[in-house]
């Protein structure tokens, strides 16, 4: 599920502010130019969490025994076929 343009943006700003409180980085660059390079990340990700979604749903579709969206034989298969496709993308 992709996340608003305004809630990226404030999930930036408490990202920057709180490493910045905690000392965990020193900037380099301008702070905006910082949160643009943490936003760009985030919907990044998104996007390759809704491509794996995407792919992972596709091959749950392509069985022969149709499954029930949902169902525990779905949501057990889905797990499965996710973290295969997180390993395989080398998110994990």
């Amino acid at each position: 599920m992709m996340l608003s343009d305004d809630k990226i943006s404030h999930t930036t700003h408490v990202l920057l502010k709180g490493m910045l409180e905690h000392k965990l980085i020193d900037l380099k660059a301008d702070d905006s130019e910082v949160r643009r390079d943490i936003k760009r990340t985030i919907i990044g990700q998104l996007k390759i969490g809704e491509d794996m979604h995407e792919a992972v749903t596709k091959k749950l579709l392509s069985f022969s025994k149709k499954l029930v969206e949902g169902s525990p034989e779905w949501e057990v298969l889905y797990k499965k076929f996710y973290e295969e496709e997180e390993v395989r993308r080398g998110r994990k």
